[in-house]
């Protein structure tokens, strides 16, 4: 998926449609010039709804579309018929979108499911019909309700990645690189910060024609959870991947502090991710012999924490660290806590 094709974030007015006004209508037939009120409901303005689709990866489809309108209900008629409700709009939106109120920033709620439907700006309701006024000391009443008004209000969508591993990691920790190796998926690789701009995803195969999905999130810098680099708009990302897989160069001079940084920055945007399970991977190993290696496993590596050595470009490791996330993945009650490493 081309990078200017991936849109995770919209803000949209959606205008509900208001609902039609009741009738104030009395029964009139040949046998009948004089009979009682039979006047119908106005329909229900048309609901805005988001429905959940499996198959859409994007909010693209919704960037140019800044304003949503929804049908007007129709009004009541004789013999207590109902006008028509107006037309809904439902707008497709993959799962792990989130809804909020764009003047408050509000949570309003989240798509889970495949075809899952949830009304985000609900319609006016129909005026009721002359038919329900009517008493025994109120015969023929004249009036009938207005319809309700519809709605307008501005609403943000936002995209949060479903994955089962989501890589964390200063840029260039060669997230995308991995990701290719393990996958079909072809991120952008370069020797430049930021060169993942969007999420990407890739499927692993694994033993006995099992997979899993890995998503490159771009990556974050110390102060990320203020705002700064690409900041909150990729953090949130991190919350919809079930195991956090960190990644740290072999070259970085202090691996314990880089991973602290990396860890502190989740913790500040979201303390609930510390519950998540997760599993260090250091990285480019094809530039360090195997004495090192096991010089930084024994006085390098943060305690606690499932670590592997691995370089993807020379596919060095990678078979272990398939082993070790479907491990982690598969056992939900496992958790890693690490207040000792972080008081060193």
């Amino acid at each position: 998926m081309a990078d200017q094709n991936f849109v995770d974030y919209v803000k949209i007015c959606c205008r509900s449609g208001k609902g039609g006004a009741g009738s104030a209508h009395f029964l009139r037939d040949r046998f009948n010039s004089r009979g009682g009120p039979d006047g119908g409901d106005g329909g229900r303005g048309g609901h805005i709804i988001l429905r959940g689709n499996r198959n859409t990866w994007t909010l693209l489809h919704l960037k140019y579309r800044k304003h949503v309108i929804a049908g007007d209900g129709k009004p009541g008629a004789g013999s207590t018929s109902t006008g028509a409700s107006g037309e809904d709009v439902i707008l497709d939106v993959p799962l792990g979108t989130v809804a909020k109120d764009a003047e408050t920033g509000e949570f309003m709620f989240e798509i889970t499911e495949h075809d899952q439907k949830i009304v985000i700006t609900p319609g006016g309701r129909g005026g009721l019909g002359n038919d329900h006024f009517k008493t025994p000391t109120n015969q023929a009443p004249e009036y009938a309700q207005p319809g309700e008004p519809g709605r307008e209000e501005w609403k943000i969508l936002e995209l949060k990645v479903l994955a089962d591993v989501g890589l964390v990691g200063f840029p260039n920790a060669g997230k995308s690189t991995l990701v290719s190796a393990l996958s079909r998926a072809k991120p952008e690789i370069a020797d430049y910060p930021f060169t993942t701009l969007v999420p990407q995803l890739g499927m692993v195969e694994y033993r006995d024609h099992q997979s899993f999905v890995i998503a490159d999130i771009p990556g974050i810098i110390e102060g990320a959870h203020r705002g700064k680099g690409l900041g909150l708009r990729f953090l949130r990302h991190i919350e919809r991947n079930a195991t956090l897989l960190f990644m740290v160069p072999c070259t970085t001079e202090d691996i314990k502090k880089e991973y602290r940084i990396l860890l502190n920055e989740i913790k500040q945007f979201n303390p609930e991710l510390l519950d998540k399970p997760r599993v260090l991977a250091i990285t480019k190993c094809d530039l360090i012999d195997a004495d090192i290696i096991e010089m930084l496993r024994q006085e390098a590596i943060p305690k606690g924490i499932p670590t592997v050595f691995i370089s993807a470009v020379a596919e060095q490791g990678l078979t272990e660290l398939k082993d070790v996330l479907w491990q982690t993945m598969n056992e939900p009650d496992r958790r890693f806590f690490f207040a000792a490493d972080e008081e060193e």
